[in-house]
């Protein structure tokens, strides 16, 4: 049997390899003529990118997946959804459940890494609410969807509406049965709010699930648990207010939904863009104030271990902290009467530092291959780039127009946003090399 020590090094080869295998997979399914409405096979370019988009959990498809996908492609794409948003490890942690059999410590560390536990005890305890949580919510999310779509399209399509698209919200992806996403439900506050409930659900992550329900037993949360609720909650109240003048409350629904509706609207543009890939209007017709503060929220993204993308919760709970400690003369980030250690402020800065530039590479490359329309300025690529890195699927209308290698660099976003970019960069530089046992003295630059 493989040992830790074995495998300890390609950890991140193997989990980056192992959502390779399942988009290469997916996207050979999806070209199958029994995938698509019209009986003939999809360009495997298309085919790719969307599974792709399917397993990164994003949305942004070059295919209206109402009128091109048969049911059978569209139950490919759902599945796909279901593996990325859970992680590839933890199907198979229950396949060996179903076998009874224990998994391998190698696969035990591997769920650790793809889930970003804190050790191995955790994993067994993790994966039952990470299952088991995962089921209940996207049934009881299909059953109060059911309680809107089902008097709308009957039993037989509005069950499967209310399941495919409590998949779509649970796992943060775009994807939908309307080719307008949920354009048409403006004036429904109860789907809307439904849909959001589900998203935030999604994006909370399955460690914060776990100390929630275990809270009436410990009566203790972890620090995770607190800063990724309390960051959460701040960019989704906040969002919501900032949304609320910028959008004039939904002006531009006014005479087709009621108030309350439009406000219901208004918290849902501030849930959505946090890698939900769904909304209730077009962003062409979003104020530039309000996309500004879209993209804001998707290079954000949700929480780590959840469905979601970006640079997560926690990262910029972590950072404003730190900034704030530093501005008042502290040395020390404290908060919840704990102490950061300085591996997370380090890993924190690092990594928003990394994002930024994957992001700004993308965006020139984007601006040099692709067209942007008259009536767009650069937002219109800025835009799209920070959907995709965000796993968010919300697009101004390049998708369907971009060029092979406009693709090729989305495809490339999407990926790094729900593998991780640490798991991604170590796999592409190899970083295996040993410890050096040795410092340099320390000196001095000047900052600021």
């Amino acid at each position: 049997m493989p040992t830790v020590k074995q495998h300890k090094r390609s950890l991140p080869k193997i989990l980056t390899l192992g959502f390779i295998v399942i988009i290469i997979i997916g996207s050979l399914l999806l070209m199958l003529p029994q995938a698509t409405q019209t009986g003939l096979s999809t360009k495997y370019s298309d085919a790719l990118f969307t599974a792709t988009s399917a397993t990164c959990v994003t949305g942004l498809t070059t295919l209206n997946t109402a009128a091109h996908w048969s049911i059978f492609g569209q139950v490919i794409i759902m599945i796909l959804v279901e593996i990325g948003g859970l992680g590839f490890m933890t199907f198979t942690v229950l396949l060996f459940s179903m076998l009874r059999r224990q998994p391998n410590l190698t696969t035990r560390v591997l769920v650790k890494e793809s889930l970003n536990l804190e050790s191995l005890a955790d994993v067994r305890t993790v994966m039952k609410y990470v299952i088991g949580l995962s089921l209940i919510i996207q049934i009881a999310g299909m059953g109060l969807l059911m309680f809107d779509f089902v008097p709308r399209f009957g039993w037989g399509k509005g069950t499967y509406f209310s399941a495919f698209h409590s998949v779509m919200s649970f796992c943060n992806a775009g994807f939908d049965l309307f080719g307008n996403s949920l354009q048409n439900f403006g004036n429904d506050p109860y789907l809307i709010f439904v849909v959001s409930l589900l998203i935030i659900a999604g994006g909370f992550g399955f460690l914060v699930w776990r100390d929630v329900l275990l809270w009436h037993k410990n009566r203790q949360v972890s620090l995770h648990t607190k800063i990724a609720i309390s960051t959460s909650a701040v960019l989704i109240v906040g969002a919501t207010v900032i949304f609320w003048f910028t959008e004039n409350n939904f002006h531009q629904l006014k005479g087709s939904a009621s108030g309350f509706a439009r406000l219901v609207d208004t918290f849902f543009l501030a849930v959505a863009p946090r890698t939900a890939g769904l909304n209730v209007l077009p962003y062409s017709k979003i104020s530039m104030a309000g996309i500004v503060l879209t993209m804001v929220l998707m290079f954000i993204g949700g929480t780590t271990g959840s469905t979601a993308g970006g640079i997560k919760t926690t990262t910029v709970g972590i950072l404003w902290l730190q900034s704030w400690a530093v501005l008042r003369g502290r040395d020390e980030v404290e908060f919840g009467r704990r102490r950061f250690t300085q591996n997370n402020v380090f890993r924190a800065s690092m990594l928003i530092f990394v994002a930024a530039i994957i992001v700004v590479i993308a965006i020139m490359v984007l601006a040099t291959v692709e067209t942007v329309p008259k009536q767009f300025g650069l937002e219109y690529i800025v835009f799209e780039a920070l959907s995709a890195f965000g796993t968010a699927g919300m697009t101004m209308g390049l998708t369907p127009h971009l060029t092979v290698l406009g693709k090729a660099i989305i495809m490339i976003l999407m990926f790094i946003g729900r593998v991780g970019i640490f798991t991604v960069m170590f796999t592409v530089l190899n970083s295996d090399h040993p410890q050096k046992h040795y410092r340099y003295a320390e000196e001095s630059v000047m900052i600021g």
